[in-house]
């Protein structure tokens, strides 16, 4: 009995002496390759990005399907040519640049507040972009990813300048346009109710019904966005009879909505969108783009216009996607002039949405890509 215990107890030993000599072999071999910036980052490149079944259906289908406004100038509109136009628009065109190298290879969808989230559910678009705000009731539904932010907004009110008013306080008792199937009929019952003033609401299914309600004199104010409000004075017969109040009583954020369980498709759309405001930020212009990506020495933008690394192909895309969506539209600054601002019957300025460097500074904030 004790010459086999005593046997057992050197077998033990020779055992554990066996695994320590292993695990410094092993210890040694790891001390051998260091982890260092280069082996993580080489190690993220070989990693292969999650298959997009929307991706997928968008290069076998050969374009993009964007969903848009009906009718929205500044944001997305048929112009006298019959040619869409606008803000959301070319970011739609932006995306198709990045995916097939070609900004028309796209087809808008006209859809009113009321069914954009039914045909984005029903695979009739890929992607919403049409002046949506992102709201957590929204975010948490369960079928809806937001992307991004491409515009900051707030609701106003827009009254003819004869009433003589100052304030949206002054407002009491007057009949109120709002659209059916946005957040404005809630935004103006909550200010309107927390401040003990009555109003009543004139609910019409779409954007332009309200307006042209508000055209008619159905209602004393029109209620909307700002950018919205801007848009429709532009329509009306004299709009230099009209005003929009200081009143500024939500927030806003606007950015493209695409179908939740498909996340390399939401982070193609968002670092699209990124690379258009980083551009800007970098000073490439759709006139330089093709000069900075063969000379530009700034590692941020070489890696931007795919100069250097793999992330493009990491979405998906080529290694010049970005390049591309910006050859295809230009930046975010100059989408933003050419459709909202001073090249545009808008002439909204940047404010909020200037950059976030600017002076003075606003929320544009471009992501890094590295």
């Amino acid at each position: 009995m004790g010459e086999r215990t005593s046997g057992f107890w050197m077998r033990l030993a020779g055992l554990a002496g066996l695994m320590l000599v292993a695990a410094c072999g092993d210890r040694e071999r790891e001390a051998e390759t260091p982890v260092t910036e280069t082996t993580v980052r080489a190690a993220q490149t070989e990693a292969a990005p999650v298959a997009s079944p929307t991706l997928a259906a968008v290069k076998r289908r050969g374009r993009l399907q964007c969903g848009v406004n009906q009718g929205l100038v500044g944001f997305a509109y048929n112009d006298n040519r019959g040619q869409w136009r606008g803000f959301d628009v070319d970011f739609c065109r932006g995306l198709a640049a990045a995916i097939f190298g070609d900004p028309n290879a796209v087809r808008f969808v006209p859809l009113s507040a009321e069914n954009r989230f039914q045909a984005l559910t029903d695979e009739r678009i890929d992607v919403l972009w049409r002046n949506t705000s992102w709201t957590m009731e929204r975010d948490t539904g369960g079928h809806l990813a937001f992307a991004g932010i491409n515009y900051y907004d707030g609701q106003g009110f827009l009254v003819r300048r004869s009433l003589n008013l100052n304030s949206a306080t002054e407002l009491n008792g007057a009949r109120v346009c709002v659209q059916a199937g946005s957040t404005s009929a809630l935004n103006a019952e909550d200010y309107f109710s927390s401040r003990g003033i009555e109003h009543r609401a004139v609910v019409l299914p779409t954007e332009e019904a309200a307006r042209q309600a508000y055209g008619r004199e159905d209602c004393d104010a029109f209620s909307a966005d700002v950018s919205a409000l801007a848009a429709a004075r532009t329509t009306l017969a004299d709009p230099q009879q009209h005003v929009i109040l200081p009143d500024v009583i939500s927030k806003e954020p606007l950015g493209p909505v695409t179908r939740r369980g498909d996340e390399q498709w939401t982070a193609i759309v968002r670092w699209t969108q990124n690379a258009l405001i980083l551009a800007e930020e970098l000073g490439v212009t759709q006139a330089n783009v093709e000069d900075r990506a063969k000379n530009a020495r700034e590692p941020q933008v070489r890696r931007l216009l795919g100069a250097e690394g793999d992330f493009g192909p990491r979405l998906g895309l080529s290694k010049t996607w970005a390049a591309d969506a910006v050859e295809g539209v230009g930046n975010y600054g100059e989408i933003f002039e050419r459709n909202l601002g001073s090249q545009s019957p808008l002439d909204l300025a940047r404010g909020m949405n200037a950059q976030w460097n600017a002076r003075p500074g606003g929320l544009i904030y471009g992501l890094p890509v590295r």
